[in-house]
């Protein structure tokens, strides 16, 4: 299991593909790996969005991220998780989010990845401040 949150930008895939190598132990164990990769889109709400801060409390998103992975782990019959999350300062085509969840069969993988990106989605401590044309605005729920 891997958790990282990153104040600059990552490379999903190549994240993926450097964690799995570190990992040989697993291979040949998983037949599924599934991946969910969230970008910043420059359309929110009817608005154009010039960029967006993503703000958070290091510890605490961390620790959160952890136990959503953790849950995962013991609800489904998954092999790895690899959770990765960007903060600071973000453009349209950015990469926000990335989870890769890997295990022998794919009904479990993408259980887990989608219950992973649920609970990041609604209950992750992560702020968003979107940038407009002319002026800002705090994103009150996430989508």
């Amino acid at each position: 299991m891997k958790v990282e949150i990153y104040d600059t930008g990552f490379e999903p895939w190549q994240e993926i593909t450097s964690y799995q190598k570190q990992r040989p132990g697993r291979s040949g164990k998983f037949g599924a790996t599934t991946v969910f990769i969230g970008s910043m889109r420059d359309m929110n709400a009817g608005a154009k969005i010039s960029s967006m801060r993503l703000e958070h409390y290091p510890a605490m998103a961390k620790k959160h991220l952890q136990e959503i992975a953790l849950q995962a782990l013991n609800k489904w019959e998954i092999l790895d998780v690899l959770i990765l999350h960007r903060v600071g300062r973000v453009y349209p085509g950015d990469a926000l989010v990335c989870v890769a969840v890997w295990s022998a069969h794919r009904a479990a993988a993408y259980a887990a990845n989608r219950f992973i990106m649920e609970n990041l989605k609604s209950e992750a401590p992560f702020w968003k401040q979107e940038q407009l044309q002319k002026t800002e605005r705090w994103i009150e729920k996430n989508t």
